[in-house]
C-alpha cells in the first residue's frame, strides 16, 4: 500500500478534515491520543467533539486541535447534543467515533442513544468512518442495528468482536481470518481485528499484517491506531487500504518506539511521535 501523495502546492483542506467524537470523564486521554495521531498521520484538519472536562484536559496538552465542547450526562456526551454534533459533518469529514465514549459503572442508555442517532446520520451522508472502543461495545448492546455508513472502518479487538459476532474469544482467536471475513460481511465495512498478527478484511479479501511487537500491548494504542486509520481516509485513502496501511504504520511505530523504551516501557502517549517517524521510513 502506498502513502498519499502531499502536493506541494497544497493548504490545510487539501489534505482532510476529521472529526473526532471520543472521550468521557472517565477516559480523557483516548480523546487526545486517537485527535492528535490523525494529524500525525497527515490529516489537514481535526475537530474534537466532547464533554467539556475532556475538551479542557486535552486542549492543556495541544495547541494543534479544534474544539467543540458538548453537554454531558453523568461522564458522557449527553444524546441531546447529536443535533450539534451532526451540524459538524460537512461533505468530505471523516468521523472517528468510539474512543474512551462511555463512563465507569454508568448506565449506558443515553450514550447508546448518541451512538445509534449519529451512526444512522452518518449512514444517510454516506461518511467515511471509523467506529472503535466503546463504539463497537456500544453497538453490541443495541437491540436493533443502526443503519450503518456504507464507507466503515472497525476496529475491535477480539473480545470486542466476540460481543459483536456472539461468539467466544478462543473460536474468534482460533481463525481469525475467518471472523474477520464474518463480521465484514454481516456489517457491510472494513474490519480490522487486532492483536498479534493484526488481520484486516473486506469480507473476501484478508490481509495479515507482520509488523509491530509486545510494546503495543497497553492501554491507549488502539486509539492510535484509530488516529492512523481516520488520518489516512482525511488524505483520499480508500477503507481497506487505508486500514491496512494504518496496521502496518501502527506496529512499526511500536517497533521504533521500543528501540528507545524498550518493549517493557512504551506508553501509548510515546507513538504518536513514532507513527510520524515509521511514516518517514516508509517514505
Amino acid at each position: 500500500m502506498k502513502l498519499p501523495i502531499r502536493d506541494q502546492n497544497s493548504n490545510k483542506a487539501s489534505f482532510g478534515n476529521v472529526l473526532n467524537i471520543a472521550g468521557s470523564l472517565n477516559y480523557r486521554g483516548a480523546a487526545y491520543l486517537s485527535s492528535i495521531t490523525a494529524l500525525r498521520a497527515g490529516a489537514g484538519y481535526v475537530t474534537l467533539a466532547s464533554v467539556e472536562p475532556v475538551i479542557n484536559a486535552v486542549s492543556a496538552l495541544t495547541p494543534d486541535l479544534v474544539f467543540v465542547p458538548l453537554k454531558s450526562n453523568g461522564p458522557c456526551i449527553a444524546s441531546s447534543e447529536f443535533e450539534k454534533v451532526a451540524h459538524r459533518i460537512s461533505l468530505g469529514t471523516v468521523v472517528s467515533l468510539g474512543c474512551g465514549l462511555s463512563g465507569i459503572d454508568r448506565d449506558r442508555k443515553d450514550i447508546r442513544l448518541f451512538v445509534w442517532k449519529l451512526l444512522e446520520e452518518l449512514a444517510r451522508r454516506n461518511t467515511t468512518t471509523v467506529l472503535d472502543a466503546d463504539g463497537l461495545n456500544l453497538l453490541s448492546e443495541m437491540g436493533t442495528l443502526p443503519v450503518l455508513p456504507k464507507h466503515l472502518v472497525m476496529t475491535p479487538h477480539p473480545k470486542e468482536l466476540s460481543r459483536l459476532l456472539k461468539l467466544d474469544v478462543p473460536g474468534i482467536q482460533k481463525d481469525r481470518g475467518l471472523a474477520a471475513k464474518i463480521a465484514a460481511n454481516r456489517f457491510g465495512g472494513i474490519v480490522l481485528l487486532k492483536g498479534h498478527d493484526t488481520v484486516i478484511s473486506d469480507g473476501e479479501k484478508v490481509v495479515v499484517n507482520d509488523t509491530g511487537n509486545s510494546a503495543l500491548a497497553k492501554a491507549g494504542t488502539g486509539d492510535v491506531l484509530t488516529g492512523v486509520i481516520a488520518g489516512l481516509l482525511a488524505q483520499g485513502v480508500p477503507p481497506f487500504d487505508a486500514a491496512v496501511l494504518a496496521a502496518r504504520i501502527h506496529g512499526l511505530a511500536g517497533e521504533l518506539a521500543s528501540k528507545e523504551f524498550s518493549e517493557y516501557g512504551v506508553l501509548a502517549s510515546d507513538l504518536p511521535k513514532y507513527v510520524s517517524l515509521a511514516i518517514k521510513a516508509l517514505q
